[in-house]
């Protein structure tokens, strides 16, 4: 029995095959379509020309064919896809049906650039494998169980009831595998432990940080959108939304001005006027650059705040998790961060790579 992932972005398809044998889903191929829509396309690193969604899924099918990692679509039992947001509707994963189609649709709102994406492979896998389970996995479900007092914003209740603005939390999926496999190795090295407090840090281009209590998690970083939080490649993170203001009146521009500003000239890139990738700002900052080192102290400092306000959240904290391409591979703000976090006496603190595929693939073997 074999399962196929399907993430998709704006313009891009990531996909990974699995095999079910027995408790955990054995990856097969992976696939990697980067540029629809674009004279620069490319699958696996081969120029292709991809208009749309759905070819770029037919031809992830018909290259497992081509590669004899299927003999069939049949062999397909389901595809699991990963859904941005689900916003308050959907606490778990789910079978989808033209229910569940259109409420994603509706949401679209909520996440313009990732859930119309996320529609257009499910409704291209649904053409192409008639007879197969689609399965929703949605990226805001592991955050559903937060609080009443973690997920309110202080503004009119009217904003919340009719416009469904609250703080959601992103990277659910990611969280939430590197939080069990964190509980995995809490539970091996100390038994008697009970209510894990975990803290995960999920930080790459995008970042966020999440605190969970036995695996459920109870505050995250990032808000409404992903923009809120840490700062991070791009984006600015948390700023004073007095700032937005005063941007438009002062420099008269409109809204998507701002956005552009705020989602692709800030964060470590603003800061550092070198590059929004961490090997660039590291690279810069062993040549001493001065703006590169200020980048680096400021998104340390940022994460280390933001764990030490979730510690005072959980009432302790028993492990501490690093993930994604910087908290896997930069040891060096790790270091700072660590450094800032000492009173905090932390005994397990670990660097666990993100799986988000597999977790997608776990979640929909519950469906089969």
């Amino acid at each position: 029995m074999k399962i196929l992932v399907i993430n998709s972005g704006s313009s891009s398809i990531k996909s990974t095959l699995f095999s079910i044998t027995g408790k955990s889903p054995i990856p097969l191929a992976k696939g990697l379509i980067d540029g629809i829509g674009l004279k620069s396309c490319k699958f696996n690193s081969k120029t292709c020309h991809i208009k749309h969604h759905e070819q770029g899924v037919k031809l992830i099918l018909e290259n497992l064919l081509k590669t004899k990692k299927i003999a069939s679509f049949n062999e397909i039992a389901a595809v699991g896809h990963r859904v941005v947001h689900g916003a308050e509707k959907y606490t778990k994963s789910t079978i989808i049906n033209n229910k569940i189609l259109q409420e994603i649709t509706k949401l679209s709102s909520l996440a313009p650039l990732h859930n119309p994406a996320n529609l257009a492979s499910i409704h291209a896998c649904q053409k192409l494998l008639p007879k197969t389970k689609q399965i929703a996995v949605f990226d805001t479900a592991f955050h559903q169980t937060m609080p009443e007092k973690a997920y309110l914003y202080a503004i009119p209740e009217i904003f919340y009831k009719k416009y469904q603005i609250r703080r959601y939390g992103f990277h659910g999926t990611s969280h939430k595998y590197v939080t069990n496999e964190a509980l995995k190795i809490l539970k091996k090295s100390s038994p008697s432990l009970k209510s894990p407090k975990i803290i995960s840090c999920h930080l790459g281009n995008g970042s966020s940080i999440t605190a969970s209590i036995s695996g459920k998690c109870i505050d995250t970083s990032m808000g409404f959108t992903p923009m809120e939080g840490l700062p991070m490649g791009t984006r600015s993170g948390s700023i004073d939304p007095g700032i937005i203001l005063h941007l438009a009146n002062k420099l008269k521009i409109t809204p998507q001005k701002i956005d552009e500003i705020l989602n692709h000239k800030s964060g470590l890139l603003a800061l550092s006027q070198v590059s929004s990738d961490m090997r660039d700002i590291h690279q810069a900052c062993q040549k001493n650059n001065k703006k590169a080192l200020v980048a680096i102290e400021i998104l340390a400092y940022q994460i280390a705040k933001t764990c030490g306000a979730f510690a005072a959240a959980l009432q302790g904290i028993d492990a501490l998790v690093f993930t994604g391409g910087i908290g896997e591979h930069a040891f060096y703000v790790r270091d700072k961060v660590l450094a800032y976090l000492k009173f905090l006496h932390l005994k397990n603190v670990f660097v666990i790579p993100t799986n988000e595929e597999k977790q997608i693939a776990m979640e929909t073997m519950e469906f089969l």
